[in-house]
């Protein structure tokens, strides 16, 4: 059941996204041939003012046509109504707009857990371990998902998100130190020794960590204070998202090998959704701030490639020529194809089922 929760959570952000592309572009007037939620063959069709909206075999996502991409179309290509007839702040926005709405959603989902489930109570003592990547420092002082880590060399970690960066800077900190963690697995609690690696000058394990919620809540004193804990969540999530993304500029090397593929994303959402309610949401805001700042990236078939093309148009004076567009567009292709691939194969073959198989 967790992991239908944290799938369904998925393709909905990704119908919202496209949404937010759907509801730019109508309001607008600017001409859309239909609306898809899922992908494949459609189960259901059904026809309203010249748009088709879809009901798909595969439910995960959705997207937006326009008869801009159909070479059949009967409109004429001078149609003032099409998209790329319309001014470079029209067609922007209905680029920025699957960004604005997946930013929008996460606050909203979070101003929504303040009022409705409450506030988060005060976490647990210690740290969560989300993830443990094979080869590498954790797994080999046999640390695993799900373990809480409660101190080190014997001083208590305290708790929240001081008690994360309190063990990431000391990790950091020790190249080639041992450290000896004291760690709560199932209910037992255990001693272990792990040996960070050295990696340019600081110590690396790993390991993807989280403060220790417990999914208890207390209701919101009152409006104000609903509001000021979702916006100081979310624009903690936005900041730690965007330095993460930063990170594969300043420090490839390292934050490459923290990048997740579907598979993975799953699993985190599955192991969230099992805290309780408040879990889940925690996923859906982060998750959906992942969705958009990733579509902001300047890369090819991402809203930021688009929106970086038209601001080239813009600073030319007229389009960029098709031939180049669709190189452009072709190699992004490529090029996120390749890496789901590789990224499904390497989180499948780092799921915990599928290293007891390995290993029996």
């Amino acid at each position: 059941m967790n992991v239908l929760a944290a799938l369904a959570v998925l393709g909905l952000l990704i119908v919202i996204h496209e949404a937010g592309h759907f509801l730019a572009a109508t309001t607008q007037g600017i001409r859309v041939d239909g609306f898809s939620i899922g992908f494949g063959p459609a189960l259901i069709k059904h026809q309203r003012r010249g748009i088709t909206y879809a009901l798909r075999a595969l439910p995960l996502g959705g997207f937006v046509s326009f008869p801009d991409d159909d070479e059949n179309s009967e409109i004429p290509a001078d149609d003032p109504d099409l998209l790329r007839n319309r001014p470079l702040k029209q067609r922007a926005l209905v680029i920025c707009a699957g960004v604005i709405a997946n930013l929008l959603l996460a606050w909203l989902v979070l101003i929504g857990q303040a009022v409705i489930i409450g506030l988060p109570s005060q976490p647990d003592p210690g740290v969560l371990v989300m993830a443990v990547q094979p080869g590498e420092a954790a797994a080999a002082a046999g640390l695993a998902a799900g373990d809480h880590i409660l101190s080190v060399n014997g001083n208590e970690l305290g708790r929240g998100q001081e008690a994360v960066q309190s063990l990431v800077d000391q990790i950091k900190g020790s190249p080639g130190s041992k450290l000896q963690l004291d760690r709560i697995r199932a209910g037992n609690r255990s001693q272990l020794t792990l040996t960070p690696e050295e990696k340019e000058g600081n110590g690396r394990v790993g390991a993807q960590l989280q403060a220790n919620v417990t999914g208890r809540t207390r209701p919101a004193q009152s409006p104000v204070e609903a509001l000021n804990h979702a916006d100081s969540q979310f624009m903690s999530l936005l900041t730690r998202t965007v330095k993460g993304y930063a990170g594969l500029v300043t420090d490839f090397r390292t934050t490459a090998q923290q990048v997740s593929g579907p598979v993975k994303i799953v699993e985190m959402g599955a192991q969230l959704s099992s805290q309780g309610s408040s879990g889940l949401v925690l996923f859906a805001a982060l998750l959906s701030i992942n969705l958009a700042v990733l579509n902001a990236l300047p890369l090819p078939l991402l809203d930021g490639g688009q929106l970086l093309l038209l601001l080239i148009e813009g600073v030319r004076g007229q389009p960029i020529p098709e031939k180049i567009q669709l190189a452009f567009m072709q190699s992004g292709f490529l090029l996120l194809v390749g890496l789901s691939v590789v990224l499904i194969v390497r989180d499948t073959a780092q799921l915990s089922v599928v290293q007891q198989l390995i290993g029996h």
